[in-house]
């Protein structure tokens, strides 16, 4: 959201018919279709100077105000005894393998304790003395993030120091990361990179896009470790590593490719992988942080970590293949 009220946004005639939140959602930067009908609640949003209901149907032509941000409860992260595989660990920083199905830490538009639970900031706070306070109370340690449904390497940082140093490393692309990938189909080149620019959807603003002018630059290199051909279809087992950290990178490029990654039903891959008599699905993303590389922030000292594949993946991938040599 802006930082100063009001704002002022005309409806264009092509705007004609859509409902009032669901036109703010795509002209606000950042901010949810949920937020916005928070905002239209307390009155802080106007038509033509005057009240109107989220469901509103915009004619084209009107004048709609946005008089301030939402106002909420500010909430604060509390410590969760939750299992945490710790890579690394110092005085400074620590490197955790973090599982697939735990988000990072609570989303911008938590309102209520209940969304922060099970984060990794609430076991991180149980399991650490101390955590960087750059991020703010809801992302204590967070120098950067993985995707929910993405697993594998990711560095907290103690102190604030140390988060600032950390934090210009990835802002200079000095951090390595290398993250392996099952896409659907095979990838025709043995490697490559993807330079496509990455726009937040503006229709389903969950979504990133790379079919919109503008947007943040992104860069990803892939190779192709192994294709495999098995009765659910086509699969390339890739390496994948990213000069830049933008949300859904690696998803939407692939994606892009016409690849999607297994399991990513939000970028079209199918819930599941169809042969002529049996399925096969995966419940997350077939996504793994598995290396990364980076200068200790106090000495100087280059880290180097890597991590296996979580069983699930291995699993995953041994059905495949187990199905295919059943067959022949």
């Amino acid at each position: 959201m802006p930082e100063t009220f009001p704002v002022l946004i005309s409806v264009a005639v092509e705007e004609a018919g859509r409902r009032l939140d669901q036109f703010l959602a795509t002209r606000l930067e950042g901010v949810s279709r949920a937020r916005v009908q928070e905002l239209i609640a307390e009155g802080k949003v106007l038509v033509n100077e005057a009240a109107a209901k989220a469901s509103l149907k915009l004619r084209g032509g009107e004048r709609v105000t946005v008089r301030g941000d939402a106002q909420r409860a500010p909430i604060k992260a509390l410590p969760e005894d939750i299992p945490l595989d710790i890579v690394y660990e110092d005085d400074d920083l620590a490197v955790i393998n973090k599982p697939a199905g735990m988000m990072v830490h609570a989303g911008a538009g938590a309102t209520e304790d209940a969304r922060n639970r099970g984060t990794l900031v609430n076991a991180l706070l149980y399991h650490m003395r101390s955590l960087s306070a750059v991020g703010g109370d809801l992302r204590r340690g967070i120098v950067h993030r993985l995707d929910k449904e993405t697993s594998g390497l990711i560095v907290v940082a103690k102190s604030d120091e140390a988060h600032r140093k950390l934090s210009a490393q990835f802002a200079a692309r000095e951090v390595k990361k290398k993250y392996v990938a099952l896409v659907h189909g095979w990838v025709k080149k043995d490697s490559g990179t993807v330079t496509k620019n990455i726009s937040r959807d503006r229709i389903r603003r969950m979504r990133m896009t790379t079919r919109l002018e503008g947007g943040r630059a992104a860069v990803t290199h892939y190779s192709v470790t192994r294709r495999l051909d098995t009765r659910f279809g086509k699969f390339s087992l890739l390496d994948v590593k990213i000069d830049t950290g933008r949300t859904h990178q690696i998803r939407v490029h692939m994606a892009a490719l016409g690849h999607p990654v297994v399991g990513d039903t939000m970028y079209g891959a199918p819930k599941q992988a169809r042969g002529r008599s049996a399925a096969i699905s995966l419940q997350r993303n077939f996504l793994h942080s598995s290396r990364i590389e980076f200068t200790h922030p106090r000495n100087g000292r280059e880290i180097g970590l890597h991590t296996e594949l979580p069983q699930e993946l291995r699993e995953f991938l041994k059905n495949l293949e187990e199905v295919r040599t059943a067959e022949n």
